[in-house]
């Protein structure tokens, strides 16, 4: 099986809060709007996260970002006013930290840096 994409989906209750959210999350508009209740950014060339009303669903994600520079993300994000977690450290020098979004969903960024 070969995949082209993969798309993220964070079910939301009220679908104009949510993108307003998101927009600061990722600091632009959505890429695209298809249907109504439902808003795409273009993440990478085949990641997507998409935004959708489905209020049944709503909360229960677990979306997982990777960024290059958590320090810089979370600091850029808390000048949004977008809280996070406390940053956690794993094995490898893996850290993550977690934002929620108005209705819980779960958003975890993760920096891995690269293994000298």
């Amino acid at each position: 099986m070969r995949f082209t994409h993969v798309l993220a989906v964070a079910p939301v209750t009220d679908h104009a809060a949510a993108v307003a959210w998101y927009e600061r999350l990722l600091g632009r508009p959505a890429d695209a709007r298809p249907t109504p209740g439902l808003a795409d950014w273009h993440l990478t060339d085949g990641g997507w996260l998409q935004v959708f009303t489905d209020p049944g669903h709503a909360g229960k994600a677990l979306i997982t970002l990777a960024v290059t520079d958590l320090d810089t993300e979370l600091a850029a994000l808390a000048a949004q006013g977008i809280a996070a977690d406390a940053t956690t450290a794993a094995k490898d020098r893996v850290r993550f930290a977690s934002v929620h979004d108005p209705d819980g969903n779960r958003l975890t960024l993760i920096e891995r840096p690269a293994v000298a």
